[in-house]
């Protein structure tokens, strides 16, 4: 009966298109935002982590020919990186830290990062697999 009546709701709701007014956040594919052939190697200090779903974002400061622009770089779920061993707590503000990615397809200041390594040297896996990311892990022919 309950299971009913949710039904019944959601169809009226979608008939009255009043569907529209709820906000959605929809989980993309690494090719819609992400180009595979604009490879980055970012390096500077974290100035902000975001821990969220559906993707977590670390926040740099990078030095390009003399002036600072901060970089908002992609990870993975907050749940495939606990799994990996990364915690809220891992990437600390002012740290210094390396992540190997991809730049947005709009090449703004925006990454999706494949790989992140921390200033003791510690290198994490913090893509989103499945997704249509190249390289899952670094082959032979990737960069180290």
């Amino acid at each position: 009966m309950r299971t009913r009546l949710l039904l019944l709701t959601a169809l009226a709701l979608a008939g009255a298109g009043l569907w529209k007014l709820v906000p959605v956040h929809a989980h993309h594919a690494f090719g819609a935002e992400f180009d595979p052939n604009r490879p980055v190697l970012l390096k500077g200090p974290v100035t902000r982590v975001e821990w969220i779903n559906p993707h977590t974002w670390i926040h740099l400061e990078v030095s390009k020919d003399g002036k600072k622009e901060v970089w908002m770089v992609e990870g993975g779920t907050p749940n495939s990186l606990l799994r990996r061993g990364l915690k809220r707590d891992t990437i600390k503000p002012g740290e210094v830290i390396v992540v190997d990615g991809y730049q947005s397809k709009d090449r703004t200041n925006r990454a999706n990062g494949r790989d992140v390594t921390l200033a003791d040297g510690r290198k994490f896996f913090m893509g989103s697999s499945g997704t249509g990311a190249p390289y899952d892990k670094a082959g032979p022919d990737q960069r180290k």
